[in-house]
């Protein structure tokens, strides 16, 4: 058995690649459960670590920077991580929230993506298609650092809910708007896009993700009814998890939409209905919980992991401190536009947001991995790619590392802990 870990990877082509990629993806993973203890006893968040300590192994001859990839991120990592966090989604919470919530994750998105593509058109110069392809792919919060965050923070309550479920409706919008633009891009602007070509889109888009979802989801507690054994019943999440997603995909309309829909079916018809009559048996359900906390964990650590190599090797003064900063303040203030004139909207309704909770939704939009999967996408010969590739790997530092180190002082500040 030993001989199988010490001896050299085969002398063929496609072998020795795939045995370096096995052993960084290893190395990541121990080093994370590392940067795990350490966060803990030093009581910093777990995201803010890994990204530092990604930085930090940028300096070994480790080259695990290059497997951040938009395919990585995007169709392995993000759905467990949107799954997961999908079936704590309550009927009752969503249903009590759902206008709000729809408001700031379509609205959000536009607004911010409009300021911060505005800004880049009129005070860097910015091509107009460019600027508004950064805008859409930088708009959405991303789900897997705001859920790690408030996880780490044990924040709960309709607060956490109101964060982490617009940051998971948000990026089916986001992803729609950013195909959209980028199809006019690469049309060079002879593209018309009109509003009602737009909201059809969107429409098809998000209602097929979302139908795609929750016919997934129906499947699996249909199949969930004939067995009790654990494992079957995890391997069924599993299943719809990916399953939703990639066929979504295939058919051309909403994957993250899916998995979400999917996520919440099966967490309020299955895993979490209090219930007797539950789809999922009690040790299923236990088995399911268990798995897809490690999947989360795994998928959080292994991305933010990768963040930190990647934005070490990448050039951050190609745009200068300057640019930088000024593109770092748009976007916050994109989102400050996006969130405070919306709770205005909704004061002297019983959906109203206290000012302080406000402040939390504001600062607490991170972006992270999404956005960069969504970088890494666009064609390698569309103009300012590096540029926005650059752009964002600086907002996803600073949102991680100093909204992510800020947060826990904010809500001490204002009295939410």
């Amino acid at each position: 058995m030993a001989g199988v870990f010490l001896s050299a990877p085969p002398e063929t082509g496609y072998a020795p690649m795939m045995y370096d990629i096995y052993h960084r993806i290893l190395g990541l993973f121990v080093a994370a459960i590392l940067v795990a203890l350490v966060a803990r006893r030093l009581r910093l968040p777990y995201t803010v670590g890994l990204v530092a300590a990604g930085v930090a192994l940028s300096m070994l001859p480790l080259q695990g920077g290059a497997l951040l990839t938009h395919d990585l991120i995007f169709e392995l990592m993000l759905p467990p991580l949107l799954f997961e966090a999908a079936l704590f989604i309550h009927w009752h919470e969503l249903q009590r929230d759902v206008l709000i919530v729809l408001a700031l994750a379509i609205f959000g998105v536009v607004i911010t993506a409009a300021v911060v593509a505005g800004g880049l058109w009129a005070a860097l110069g910015w091509p107009i298609g460019a600027a508004a392809v950064f805008g859409v792919l930088i708009a959405a919060t991303d789900p897997v650092a705001v859920i790690a965050l408030f996880k780490d923070l044990g924040v709960t309550g309709r607060l956490r809910f109101l964060v982490e479920t617009e940051s998971l409706l948000n990026d089916g919008v986001a992803a729609v708007l950013f195909g959209l633009a980028l199809a006019w891009v690469s049309a060079d602007g002879d593209t018309h896009l009109s509003a009602f070509g737009i909201a059809q889109t969107f429409l098809v888009s998000a209602g097929g993700g979302t139908l795609t979802g929750l016919a997934c989801a129906g499947i699996g507690i249909l199949l969930a009814w004939g067995t009790t054994d654990p494992l079957v019943e995890t391997g069924l999440t599993v299943a719809v998890a990916y399953g939703s997603f990639y066929l979504a995909e295939d058919l051309h309309v909403s994957g993250v939409l899916a998995t979400v829909a999917a996520g919440i079916l099966m967490g309020n018809l299955g895993i979490m209905r209090d219930s007797t009559e539950i789809t999922i048996s009690k040790e299923g359900r236990t088995a399911v919980l268990a798995f897809w906390e490690f999947a989360a964990f795994l998928a959080n650590s292994i991305v933010f992991l990768l963040i930190g190599l990647a934005v070490a090797a990448t050039p951050l003064s190609h745009l200068g401190p300057i640019k930088l900063e000024l593109i770092i303040l748009l976007v916050i203030a994109g989102r400050a536009l996006t969130v405070y004139p919306i709770a205005a909207a909704f004061k002297r309704t019983r959906l109203a947001i206290p000012m302080a909770q406000q402040h939390v939704l504001w600062w607490g939009g991170l972006r992270g991995a999404l956005a960069l999967a969504l970088a890494l996408a666009l064609p390698a010969d569309m103009s300012m790619r590096h540029e926005i590739l650059v752009a964002t790997f600086a907002v996803v530092v600073f949102s991680v590392v100093v909204q992510g180190l800020t947060m826990a002082p904010l809500m001490r500040w204002l009295g939410l802990r």
